[in-house]
């Protein structure tokens, strides 16, 4: 296991503390779940980790999707990742921390999907930050079957959490 793995919180939108006042908190134990989730795969290679983990709003969030993705929208949460975390591109000498990357999570459109989906926006954050740090480790969409073992780790660390499967549904009759 890595000797330190550092998350570092930032907040620029005022309505995640008014809204969720342990965002922060609930933000970084949501990013050591994933790491956990994971089964150390980073962190058994390194002896240091840094993450970013903005809380910001659709404005930001939009600038950013439209200047580095090409997408002129606000989205949920977007990942870059510095280091490749699943083929080892991340290993350093052990007094260099590697630089894994940043989540942003955009406050309307988490707040909202939070409200359509009948959940609470305390879940919904740890859902997204999960997300994005899984994306952040190496895991994607790029075939089923790694879009597969991303939800497993996914579901697993959101449960070490305490909360429910996202990707279970009632059955529909």
């Amino acid at each position: 296991m890595a000797k330190m793995i550092e998350i570092a919180v930032s907040i620029p939108c005022s309505a995640w503390t008014k809204a969720l006042p342990a965002a922060g908190r609930l933000g970084r134990q949501a990013a050591f779940a994933a790491i956990e989730a994971s089964q150390g795969e980073v962190a058994s290679r390194v002896a240091a980790a840094e993450v970013s983990l903005v809380l910001a709003d659709d404005a930001l969030v939009q600038a950013l999707n439209r200047d580095y993705r090409g997408h002129d929208r606000p989205t949920n949460v977007l990942s870059f990742a510095l280091a490749d975390g699943k083929n080892g591109s991340c290993r350093r000498p052990d007094d260099v921390p590697v630089l894994l990357g940043d989540v942003i999570i955009a406050f309307e459109t988490a707040a909202a999907e939070a409200g359509d989906e009948g959940g609470n926006l305390a879940d919904h954050l740890c859902r997204l930050v999960v997300h994005g740090m899984l994306h952040l480790l190496g895991y994607g969409h790029r075939t089923d079957a790694v879009s597969e073992r991303m939800q497993r780790m996914e579901v697993q660390a959101l449960s070490s959490l305490g909360i429910a499967d996202p990707y279970c549904q009632p059955d529909r009759q």
